[in-house]
């Protein structure tokens, strides 16, 4: 069985830098680390390898050439190796483009039997990646997966968390599965493991090999814009009520409230 699980680096602060004239992330100027979510996605992957047997899991990731960490990040968790995208015509995809970017990718590196993700980034919140890469290459998608159950006949059923409970899927390989922190606890890699990733050879992937037109992914791709960024400017216009006694403070709170309509 040949699986993929789908990576990304995110910012590992919350100083957030932006390009106000583009709208995007400035990625070069920020620490980041392995999106935490698809920490569940890479030893769910891991897993499903070592109980099956005879497998290989690859991450996947797309992104500057920095974040060549995340992936040498989940290697020592398990996964066999990595493939890292990165191209300057990458830059500022929106999620649809992404999807493009990676399920190009994925084609080019062969048949995958299965797909797994994280539920969301935590820098876009969206969640969108995962099943647009699926439905872009064709394959059942099942997202909120809490546990999988069996994976046997061509078939994989899991169990999914929704609203009020949980329900019990069945779908065809080739699929992709979006899971939920609930579903493991990510083991921690242990020395040996990293060191030896730093020397483990990641493959860059660029436009030109993916063979895909440089107007169908990054911000040529990406039919979603960012309009206007901008920081919202805090004003402390406060106003000292000098007052006798807690009866009176109370009316002039009241007072000064319904002054800026508030009550």
């Amino acid at each position: 069985m040949k699986i993929a699980v789908l990576v990304k680096e995110v910012p590992a602060t919350d100083k957030v830098k932006m390009d106000e004239k583009t709208g995007t992330m400035i990625r070069s100027e920020m620490e980041s680390e392995l999106n935490p979510l698809d920490m569940y996605a890479i030893e769910e992957a891991v897993r499903v390898k070592e109980k099956i047997g005879n497998t290989h899991v690859i991450a996947i990731s797309m992104g500057p050439p920095q974040a060549i960490n995340s992936i040498r990040e989940a290697i020592p968790m398990g996964c066999d190796y990595g493939y890292l995208m990165s191209d300057k015509y990458f830059a500022g995809a929106d999620t649809l483009a992404t999807a493009y970017t990676l399920s190009a990718a994925i084609r080019k590196l062969g048949k995958f039997d299965l797909i797994f993700s994280g539920e969301r980034a935590t820098d876009g919140e969206t969640g969108q990646v995962g099943p647009s890469v699926a439905t872009q290459l064709g394959m059942p998608v099942v997202t909120y997966v809490s546990k999988v159950e069996k994976i046997s006949d061509g078939i994989v059923r899991v169990c999914r968390s929704v609203e009020g409970g949980k329900e019990t899927v069945e779908v065809e390989l080739p699929a992709l599965l979006s899971v939920v922190k609930e579903i493991n606890e990510p083991r921690i890699p242990n020395l040996s493991g990293k060191i030896a990733s730093k020397s483990k050879e990641i493959p860059l992937l660029t436009a030109k090999d993916i063979k895909v037109s440089s107007d169908k992914v990054g911000l040529s791709g990406s039919p979603t814009r960012v309009v206007k960024v901008f920081y919202p400017k805090l004003s402390r216009d406060g106003k000292i009520l000098k007052v006798k006694n807690v009866e009176s403070a109370v009316n002039e709170l009241i007072k000064f409230m319904k002054e800026r309509g508030v009550i």
